[in-house]
C-alpha cells in the first residue's frame, strides 16, 4: 500500500490526505467514522442537523472510531453558535466552516485547541481566512456540487493561485472523484483533497438510494449551475432544475427565486429521494462515479489509482 505524507496528514494526524466533505443529509456518523477508520478524515455535516442531533452523531462517531474526525458547520445558519458549542462540549478537535466569516467563532474554537478549516472559493477569501487565524483552507472550485462561489473559478485555476498566495496549507475540492484527481491536486501544490460526490454515493452515506442512482447515471454534462442571483448551486438536471433555469431566464426577482428554492429542497432530493422536485446537489465529477462502494473498497480503489497515475507520470517525465 502506498504512503502519502503531507502537511495535512501531519495537521490532522491521518494516514492519507483525503477528506470527506461534510455534506447535508449525507454525512452522518456512519460515513464519517468509516472514512476515518480507513485512514482519511471523516466529517459530520451539521448543516442538516439540530444541535442535539449533532450531539448524538458526535457521540456515535466517537463510539465507532478512535481516529480523528471533524464537524462541518455552515456559519450562516441561525443556530451556528449552538452547533459550535455542542461541537466544543463533545470534545471534537477539528472544525470545518463554510458559508460565512470564520472570524466570528475563531477565538472560542482556538481557546478549546480546535483546528479550524474554512472553505473558500477564491484567493480573496482565502487570504481573509488566513488572516482570521484558520489553520488551513479548502479551495473549492465551481465543479463542486452544492453552493459555489459567484466568480465560478475552477479547481485547476484556483488551487495553484491559493498555494502561491497563502502561507497555510491548501486542500483542493471540486471535481475530484478518483486517484487521478487526487494526484493532480497534489501536483498543483495542494496538501490534501476534499471529496463530496464520490463519498455521497458510498454504502455508508445516508443519502437516499434514488439520489445515489441519479449520480451514477449522470454523464459529464448532467449537472447545472442555477440560482445565480441568490447564490450559485450545482445540481443534477431534473424538473426542478429546469424550473430554476426558466425562472432565471424570465428574470424572476430574488424573493421569487427564494420561494421557488424553498427550505427543504435538499432534504427532498438527497434524503427523501424525490428525483423530479428535489434539489439533487452533486458535482461535475458525477460522470466519474460508476458504482456504489463501501468506504473501505473506495479507499483501496483510490490508492490503487493514485499509484497507477504516479507510475504513468514516472514513465512520461524523464530527467
Amino acid at each position: 500500500m502506498i504512503s502519502i505524507k503531507t502537511k495535512i496528514t501531519d495537521l490532522f494526524n491521518v494516514k492519507y490526505p483525503i477528506i470527506q466533505a461534510g455534506m447535508v443529509w449525507v454525512s452522518g456518523w456512519k460515513l464519517a467514522s468509516a472514512v476515518s477508520n480507513n485512514g482519511g478524515l471523516g466529517l459530520i455535516g451539521s448543516g442538516s442537523m439540530k444541535p442535539e442531533l449533532l450531539r448524538e452523531h458526535i457521540r456515535d462517531c466517537f463510539s465507532a472510531t478512535d481516529k480523528p474526525f471533524g464537524v462541518n458547520i455552515p456559519l450562516l445558519r441561525g443556530d451556528a453558535e449552538d452547533l459550535v458549542n455542542v461541537t466544543i462540549e463533545e470534545g471534537v478537535k477539528i472544525v470545518f466552516s463554510s458559508a460565512g466569516n470564520p472570524k466570528k467563532f475563531i477565538d472560542i474554537l482556538k481557546e478549546n485547541n480546535i483546528t479550524v478549516v474554512h472553505v473558500v472559493p477564491s484567493v480573496k477569501f482565502g487570504l481573509k481566512a488566513e488572516a482570521a487565524g484558520c489553520d488551513t483552507v479548502v479551495g473549492e472550485g465551481v465543479e463542486a456540487g452544492g453552493h459555489n462561489g459567484i466568480d465560478e473559478i475552477t479547481t485547476l485555476a484556483l488551487i495553484p493561485q491559493l498555494v502561491d498566495s497563502l502561507n497555510i496549507p491548501v486542500i483542493a475540492a471540486g471535481g475530484i472523484a478518483d486517484g487521478r484527481g487526487i494526484l493532480a491536486a497534489l501536483s498543483l501544490g495542494a496538501d490534501g483533497v476534499q471529496m463530496g460526490t464520490r463519498f455521497a454515493t458510498t454504502v455508508e452515506s445516508s443519502a437516499h438510494p434514488n439520489y445515489k442512482k441519479k449520480v451514477i447515471e449522470a454523464s459529464d454534462s448532467d449537472t447545472i449551475l442555477a440560482f445565480k442571483k441568490i447564490g450559485l448551486v450545482r445540481m443534477i438536471k431534473n424538473e426542478f432544475a429546469d424550473k430554476a433555469k426558466v425562472a432565471e431566464t424570465e428574470g424572476w426577482k430574488e424573493e421569487e427565486l427564494r420561494e421557488l428554492l424553498g427550505k427543504k429542497r435538499e432534504m427532498m432530493g438527497i434524503f427523501e429521494g424525490n428525483e423530479t422536485e428535489g434539489k439533487l446537489e452533486a458535482g461535475q465529477s458525477s460522470g466519474l462515479v460508476k458504482e456504489i462502494l463501501t468506504v473501505e473498497s473506495l479507499f483501496k480503489k483510490l490508492l490503487k489509482e493514485i499509484e497507477e497515475a504516479s507510475n504513468r507520470n514516472d514513465k512520461i517525465i524523464k530527467d
